[in-house]
């Protein structure tokens, strides 16, 4: 009966790092949304980012059996998910925050543009809110010419461990955009993405969300990634080439979202219009 469970389980060979501090009000939420997820659960890894307070240590320890726990002192989170991702030894990984969780079809959904297509290194889908906001995040399909301006992904992307072992993980460098470095970085290591019609991740919207810090930190974090990746944003006439975003539309991004002119709270704020109690969706 175990070996028939295992030969149906279709995620065995995903592997989710779930990086958690001071969450333990929201983990046990996370973990079960990765269990529940259509074809079966992945391994799953969470690794404790040195938490200290008193509600994560009891979280832990109720977590199932199935469920690997790593402990280590607080290093932040790049250093937490970089753990986790280096005990994985599946072809595929996913990282998601402990305070989020995956739609029960999103494995499948983002796992079958990998499988169709082995040039790809990794795939995402929609973003959904949940807690303070409503609505869904539509981010637009993959364009490597955006991507150098604008963070049009997110995290919880299925990626192939190959992509985690060429870029070297996550660059503690960039704390607060290590996701979009890491993209970028996984770009310039010739890894290209691929955008699927689904909602894969919630995203709780709260007030200690990493989100509302991030927003802060644009510009320093965009001009530090133009100078790790000097060589890739210098072939961005090349990349231009491969974007479905005519001439116009390709002047309009960059002089838009690389001074990304409007101020962090008058964003927060619009953003907090649309997504507050309406239920609407929007592009990032």
């Amino acid at each position: 009966m175990v070996f028939l469970f295992i030969a149906m389980n279709r995620n065995r060979d995903v592997t989710v790092v779930v990086a958690c501090f001071n969450y333990g009000q929201f983990l046990p939420e996370a973990v079960q949304s990765v269990l529940d997820q259509d074809g079966g659960p992945p391994q799953i890894i969470v690794v404790d980012d040195g938490s200290n307070d008193g509600r994560t240590p009891a979280a832990l320890a109720a977590l199932p059996d199935e469920v690997e726990v790593v402990r280590q002192p607080n290093r932040g989170v790049c250093a937490a998910r970089n753990a986790g991702l280096a005990r994985a030894t599946t072809p595929y990984v996913l990282v998601l925050d402990a305070d989020d969780r995956l739609t029960r079809p999103a494995m499948s959904a983002m796992r079958a543009a990998l499988d169709a297509d082995p040039a790809l290194g990794f795939s995402y889908g929609f973003m959904s809110f949940f807690g303070d906001w409503h609505g869904v995040m539509r981010f637009p399909p993959y364009d490597p010419y955006a991507l150098l301006h604008r963070h049009t992904i997110g995290l919880s992307a299925l990626m192939r461990r190959q992509v985690m072992e060429d870029t070297g993980g996550f660059d503690p460098a960039f704390e607060h955009y290590e996701d979009w470095e890491l993209w970028i970085n996984a770009l310039a290591h010739g890894w290209r993405g691929r955008q699927v019609d689904a909602v894969t991740l919630e995203y709780r919207r709260h007030a200690g969300a990493k989100q509302s810090v991030d927003r802060r930190r644009y510009h320093s974090s965009r001009r530090a990634l133009r100078i790790k990746h000097a060589g890739l944003y210098a072939d961005a006439r090349r990349m231009a080439s491969e974007s479905p975003m005519g001439l116009a539309g390709r002047l309009a991004h960059r002089l838009y979202w690389g001074p990304r002119p409007l101020p962090a709270r008058v964003e927060r704020a619009l953003y907090g219009l649309r997504f507050t109690g309406r239920g609407g969706g929007a592009q990032p």
